[in-house]
């Protein structure tokens, strides 16, 4: 893949934006006509999951693109993604509502879960359009939060739109016992060290 001039996101996570303008990336945001809240993983592995996911959220820009006729002359590339927690087997995926998001949270303290973020990028080959898969993930501790603590954070709403309910970084600034084996990147939606390299040949 060539070192691209136009980076598509197909995604509406303002911290995926964050990540890659933080990288150095000039980025185009595209909303996915995707639906995800209303599909189920079925006979998959998560991994296999958040990776279907990724394909269909950046497949559907694409073909917003090619609808639009958009010209060829530049290389462009569309990346999109899925993040879910992994407890006991079972896969999180974004919290429905505030109880939904006690009972993950409740569910993840004092233990180790693991967290999938799937990408998939979909690149221009002359007037074809070609994709790839990536998929990575880390461990994730959250240690000893009170039930206090947890309602606190349950008001202020900031589970929503999290996988998991929460956001790795923004725990870590406001003292959650949280710590993380892998890329902390994957834990917050995009697997950074995985894809920079791609995007950014040579680094």
């Amino acid at each position: 893949m060539t070192n691209p001039v136009a980076l598509v996101l197909a995604s509406r996570s303002p911290r995926r934006r964050q990540m890659l303008e933080e990288a150095g990336f000039v980025v185009r945001v595209m909303l996915p006509d995707l639906d995800d809240g209303v599909l189920r993983p079925g006979r998959v592995t998560p991994a296999q999951w958040v990776m279907a996911l990724a394909y269909l959220k950046a497949r559907c820009v694409c073909d917003q693109l090619i609808e639009a006729d958009v010209s060829s002359a530049s290389p462009t590339v569309i990346l999109a993604a899925d993040t879910v927690c992994v407890v006991d087997e079972e896969i999180l995926g974004q919290p429905r509502d505030e109880e939904h998001a006690r009972l993950m949270l409740r569910a993840m303290r004092n233990r180790d879960h693991q967290t999938i973020t799937g990408a998939c990028l979909f690149h221009r080959d002359g007037r074809r359009w070609r994709h790839r898969h990536l998929v990575d993930s880390a461990t994730v501790r959250i240690g000893e939060i009170t039930d206090a603590e947890l309602a606190d954070y349950l008001r202020s709403e900031e589970w929503r739109g999290k996988a998991g309910g929460y956001n790795l970084s923004e725990r870590i600034a406001e003292g959650w016992p949280i710590e993380c084996l892998g890329d902390p990147a994957t834990v917050m939606g995009l697997p950074m060290r995985m894809l920079t390299p791609i995007l950014r040949p040579g680094v």
